[in-house]
Order: C-alpha cells, then sequence, then structure tokens
C-alpha cells in the first residue's frame, strides 16, 4: 500500500509517500508546496492544489492520511491553515484517494507510543522507520510522513482486529 501524508499549511504544506509491505515501510518521496507570502491566498490555494494534484500524479498513492487541525489561538492562522487543507482534500477526492484524518496525537502516538513526543522525537522515529540517513527536510515534510506512517500502522492494526474478529 502506498501512502501519500499530508501536513496542511498555506506557506508550507508538507507531503510524503511511503510504500508499506509486511509491516515495513520505504519512503518513495517527500517535500514541501511553497507559496509566496506575498501571493494572495486563492493564488496561494490554487497553487497548493495544482503542485498536489501534480504529487499524487507522479506517485500514485493509494489511499491519503491528512493531518487534522488543531485548536490555534489565532483565529486567522487556523482559517487559512483550514483552507489550505480544504485545497488539499480537495486533491485527494479527486484524485480518487480515500482520505483518513489523523490529529497530531494519534500521529505522535502511532510513531512513538507517547502522544505528548516532541518534534526531535518525532523526527528520529521518521528517520528510524524509514531508514533514513538523515531527517527529512523541511520539517513539514517529516511531519507528513509521520502521517504516512501513522496511517500504516492504524490500518495495519484494523486488518488484524479484524481477522481476530472472524
Amino acid at each position: 500500500m502506498k501512502i501519500l501524508g499530508i501536513d496542511p499549511g498555506y506557506a508550507i504544506l508538507g507531503y510524503g509517500i511511503v510504500e508499506m509491505k509486511g509491516g515495513r515501510f520505504s519512503p518513495r518521496g517527500y517535500g514541501a508546496i511553497t507559496t509566496a507570502a506575498d501571493t494572495a491566498l486563492p493564488e496561494r490555494l490554487k497553487i497548493l492544489y495544482a503542485e498536489l494534484m501534480d504529487v499524487i500524479e507522479l506517485h500514485d498513492p493509494d489511499v491519503a492520511s491528512v493531518e487534522e487541525l488543531i485548536f490555534n489561538s489565532n483565529v486567522k492562522t487556523a482559517l487559512l491553515v483550514g483552507q489550505a487543507r480544504g485545497a488539499a482534500v480537495l486533491a485527494c477526492v479527486n484524485s480518487g484517494l480515500r482520505i483518513y484524518e489523523y490529529t497530531p496525537l494519534q500521529i505522535k502516538q502511532g510513531l512513538t507510543g507517547y502522544g505528548r513526543a516532541d518534534k526531535a522525537q518525532m523526527q528520529m522515529m521518521v528517520k528510524t522507520i524509514l531508514h533514513l540517513d538523515e531527517t527529512p527536510k523541511p520539517d513539514d515534510a517529516a511531519d507528513a510522513l509521520a502521517a504516512a506512517i501513522c496511517h500504516g500502522h492504524s490500518a495495519a492494526y484494523r486488518k488484524r482486529m479484524e481477522e481476530v474478529a472472524r
């Protein structure tokens, strides 16, 4: 199964593609889509959508794992990130991908076993699980890879529980 992970943002949207076979993960690509601060929001959303569509076409993932938004005390920022997240979800839906959503707490729990893990712990786990020589950069790409890995673990768990229930 090829999983596209997305860390939403309107200035930087991180993405990461992992392939999961037999409980092992392999990186297939990762990076970030960036938009300039002096670009109007509608144009930024258009850029995010179009470039994410290109990523999806290039890597042909089976599913998408998108990080949910957490409450942000800056309402304006939360609304802007929410709009970028919407553009990402729309790109996935228009590409026929089933979308799974995970909170930051769930992603941290899924990778480290601790829902309050810090960024350094998360990056170390992404690097370790994917057998990478270096931590993926930018941080948004590492976060997107973490979302993809989280879904892989979650899907494997659900499959095991279905088998037990039979």
